[in-house]
């Protein structure tokens, strides 16, 4: 039989639940977060994933600390698949 103080040597592990965004939502929140700024979204985003350079997005509402969690590569993947989908959805 275990004793109390023998169950306190072993680790505990804490495992929080909270939500771990998509690409497609966190690129929605700062798209958001930027016309919300008065920016143009789109010229912002281009100047992020061409420069990599995270001024170009707000940090109004953890904008620049979410899209700083993403690859720009994950972006562009996101963007350009979104894109030719809907491509090739309006084509049939």
């Amino acid at each position: 039989m275990v004793g109390v103080n023998e169950r306190f040597n072993d680790t505990m592990q804490f495992k929080p639940e909270h939500k771990v965004e998509t690409v497609k939502e966190i690129i929605a929140t700062v798209y958001k977060a930027l016309r919300e700024r008065g920016y143009d979204p789109i010229n912002q985003l281009v100047g992020y994933i061409i420069s990599g350079d995270p001024t170009y997005i707000t940090s109004y509402n953890n904008a620049r600390y979410l899209i700083r969690r993403l690859e720009r590569d994950e972006i562009l993947e996101e963007i350009v698949g979104h894109y030719l989908d809907r491509i090739d959805k309006d084509a049939f």
